[in-house]
């Protein structure tokens, strides 16, 4: 009888965990979303995002008492809740120039989905002329898509864990390329986004696209999303270009047209 008791004594330590082999539930998520379960928790290292370096990009939707953050959170739940009744996961965010905030539209936007502990949210830089994402976000790893497209990097190592407040993410940034347009348009880049957009975890997409008239990037990329979220800005975007933004959208499903850089108008009353 004792022998057993030794035996199944030392079966216990076995099966106990290790301490520090506990992985935060955001590198968890990381792993499951891409299919790599026996991955090494070092590969998805946690970012804190430093608030003041947010606060100077405007990206405030990680903080749900900032009035700021209302009209995103407004935005995340007509999004989210078209997206869920059709079953869509991936979501374009582009605008028709440059300089319509349309980076910012989209950070805010993924921060204010990733307060949302049941949604699992992946933000992707496939602006490869201007990328602005990981300088918004403040991220020392740019390579990301660039590097996966390059083979300098797997898909894993490309994507960072972010964290802000309430708010988890992974966010794959970007460098910008010089033959963007070419990688745009490569087999690694259809490749690299089968991979991403093909996944079947509960997870929310976000790509930020290139502006629709600065180029066939964005164009490129249209056919393998499931919607658009258009942003236009007031004094910055002329009507005729948004009537040309329309002929690329014609097979495209728009969810939501913000128009931004508006009037400011503070609301006095609140629930």
């Amino acid at each position: 009888m004792e022998n057993i008791r030794e035996a199944i004594e030392r079966a216990k330590r076995r099966q106990a965990p290790q301490k520090g082999a506990v992985i935060e539930p955001l590198k968890q998520q990381a792993r499951l979303f891409l299919g790599d379960t026996q991955a090494s928790p070092d590969r998805f290292q946690e970012t804190e995002l430093d608030f003041a370096q947010l606060q100077s990009q405007l990206l405030v939707a990680y903080d749900a008492t900032d009035l700021r953050s209302r009209p995103f959170d407004m935005l995340r739940t007509e999004v989210l809740q078209t997206m869920d009744s059709n079953g869509w996961k991936t979501l374009a965010v582009v605008s028709p120039t440059p300089n319509c905030g349309k980076t910012l539209t989209a950070i805010n936007l993924a921060l204010s989905v990733a307060r949302q502990r049941e949604r699992h949210v992946l933000l992707v830089d496939l602006d490869l002329r201007r990328p602005k994402v990981a300088a918004y976000l403040g991220l020392k790893k740019r390579d990301g898509v660039i590097g996966v497209l390059k083979h300098r990097l797997d898909l894993h190592d490309a994507i960072v864990c972010a964290k802000a407040g309430d708010s988890r993410l992974n966010v794959l940034p970007t460098m910008a390329a010089s033959d963007s347009s070419d990688l745009i348009d490569s087999g690694e880049m259809r490749l690299m986004l089968e991979r991403v957009l093909g996944q079947a975890q509960p997870q929310v997409t976000i790509l930020d696209l290139p502006p629709l008239l600065a180029g066939h990037d964005a164009i490129s990329i249209l056919p393998l999303v499931d919607c658009v979220l258009m942003v236009v800005a007031v004094g910055t975007t002329k009507t005729h270009e948004i009537k040309e933004c329309s002929k690329y959208l014609e097979k495209t499903r728009v969810v939501r047209f913000v128009l931004n850089k508006a009037s400011e108008s503070m609301a006095t009353y609140f629930y």
